[in-house]
């Protein structure tokens, strides 16, 4: 489950303190009724790397409804996440519906992603995975 409301904010808040590769941030986080809330912006690294966030929050069960994080790199798409569910892709069980698209034929060419969920907080491990790249 994920922190309540109020603890996911200052998470987020909090995420250029606490990795120091982010340069700098633009999520932000509200409500849009009483049990909905969003996320979205921009976390901007080192070497021109930026990963774009979209999250859309259900209150009322402390978990991601559905989400998007996208890498990008002076304008040249790396790599995203999302939940879309793809079941002819047996390949994806693991994981499922979460799924990372990779280079060659990005649209296509997707992997699991036994490291993303809807119910803990992604924004860490993603944040990880970027500042590793070389």
């Amino acid at each position: 489950m994920l922190p309540a409301y109020d603890e996911y904010c200052r998470l987020i808040a909090d995420l250029p303190e606490r990795f120091k590769a982010i340069k700098s941030s633009t999520l932000v986080t509200y409500t849009i009724g009483p049990y909905i809330a969003e996320v979205k912006g921009n976390l901007v690294f080192e070497r021109g790397y930026t990963l774009v966030v979209w999250e859309l929050l259900d209150l009322s069960k402390g978990a991601i409804r559905s989400y998007s994080y996208e890498l990008n790199c002076e304008g040249e798409r790396i790599w995203w996440y999302d939940p879309a569910e793809h079941p002819e892709d047996s390949t994806l069980g693991s994981s499922f519906p979460h799924h990372k698209h990779v280079h060659p034929d990005i649209k296509k060419n997707r992997i699991p992603a036994s490291d993303i969920s809807f119910s803990e907080p992604n924004l860490p491990f993603l944040i990880k995975e970027v500042a590793e790249l070389k």
